[in-house]
């Protein structure tokens, strides 16, 4: 294993995602410590870490393909948050999502403010507990 791949990658995830990126490593290792790595290391280690584009713009991108394939809830809603978590406004994101009812279609779209929606009231909730 490369550990600068896996260390550079650890350090963008923890910056994007926080807790939730870790859990979701967490929870892989036991199953399949491979793919935990692997999830590290590529997108976060070789993409994420690329200079071309900001993290900012990256999660748009991001937020916009997990939206068209439909079938992504769970990663859609840990992308709404790193969205949040770099800098995308509220506003931002509800334009990505609504624009993605042009080319994903209504369901996807529909679908994907939704999960906005409960990533927003769970941020709510959160914050009212503090």
């Amino acid at each position: 294993m490369n550990n600068t791949r896996f260390e550079a990658g650890l350090a963008q995830l923890k910056e994007i995602d926080g807790d939730a990126g870790l859990n979701v490593i967490e929870s892989l290792k036991e199953i399949c410590p491979d793919l935990a790595r692997f999830t590290i290391e590529y997108p976060f280690g070789d993409i994420y870490t690329r200079k071309a584009l900001d993290l900012k713009s990256r999660e748009i991108a991001t937020v916009a393909a997990l939206t068209a394939l439909g079938n992504c809830g769970p990663q859609l809603k840990v992308h709404l948050n790193a969205a949040l978590n770099v800098g995308c406004s509220e506003d931002e994101i509800k334009e990505v999502l609504l624009q993605m009812s042009v080319y994903a279609g209504f369901p996807a779209a529909l679908n994907g403010m939704f999960a906005f929606k409960q990533v927003l009231n769970e941020r709510n909730e959160q914050e009212a507990s503090f």
